[in-house]
């Protein structure tokens, strides 16, 4: 951080919030920040933008788009960059990017995408990246990729089970069955067509187990003894959830502003 001069923070689409690492802002402390949404093809097209709205009109930063029909580019990254700089009045002949981010967001990827070619290796599963890669730009601009990195506690369990649910929490690390049971309540509450087109259930699915059944018993998730397969009717939710075959989904929305109140005088 003392050899950076603009942060890339790379945040889930689908769930900006939960995939900012808290502890992030106290280190960089006044390090300008770019907030780059990724994989916005698995999030809601409209939900995306309301969070783009949100981060660079009622947050006052910079926040650009990422996804296979959106992708990112060194120019993108250096105007954004350079702007920020501007902006802090600072100036520095040879400047430094780093890419932050929480495991299995997609900065290896990212950082691929931007360099045109593989430079980092990438994967379904967190925690891919072991070691810092530094990339040069342009004839300023050198990006520095780091490993994805968890906060200490996860205090919010909310928050950890979405993380969990888009994979950012190593399987070895949480029961399956338990996410999938919080993935099944929330996708039944929030997405409920979605559920219906991708496993053809009827208007009497109405519970978390209910849905677990009923995938159990349409996949053919039995054991040898005809028992539902709790553990791989989880798995088939979730890969189907993570890799978008459900349709682009969002899990969080943009916290709505409180208008200010009208004082009578």
């Amino acid at each position: 951080m003392r050899k950076t001069q603009v942060v890339i923070e790379v945040l889930d689409a689908r769930m900006p919030i939960a995939s900012s690492n808290p502890l992030l802002a106290s280190m960089r402390q006044k390090i300008p920040c770019i907030k780059v949404l990724n994989k916005t093809d698995l999030a809601d097209a409209a939900t995306t933008r309301s969070w783009h709205s949100y981060f660079e009109n009622e947050l006052g930063e910079v926040c650009l788009l990422n996804g296979h029909d959106s992708q990112l580019t060194i120019k993108a990254i250096v105007l954004a960059a350079n702007r920020l700089m501007a902006k802090a009045g600072a100036e520095t002949a040879k400047r430094q990017l780093a890419i932050v981010g929480i495991p299995n967001v997609g900065k290896s990827s990212l950082l691929n995408q931007i360099a045109e070619r593989n430079l980092a290796n990438t994967g379904n599963e967190p925690a891919v990246t072991r070691r810092q890669q530094r990339v040069k730009l342009d004839q300023h601009w050198y990006l520095v990729d780091t490993p994805g990195m968890l906060w200490p506690k996860l205090d919010d369990q909310n928050a950890a089970y979405r993380l969990a649910c888009t994979g950012t929490i190593r399987n070895t690390a949480v029961e399956q069955e338990d996410i999938a049971w919080f993935a099944a309540e929330i996708l039944l509450k929030d997405h409920r067509q979605r559920l219906i087109d991708r496993y053809q259930m009827d208007e009497s699915v109405t519970e978390a187990e209910q849905l677990l059944e009923h995938i159990a018993r349409s996949r053919g998730c039995i054991t040898k003894g005809g028992r539902l397969d709790w553990h791989k009717t989880a798995e088939t939710l979730l890969n189907d959830f993570r890799s978008g075959k459900m349709g682009a989904m969002s899990l969080e929305t943009p916290p709505v502003s409180t208008p200010s109140p009208i004082l009578n005088t």
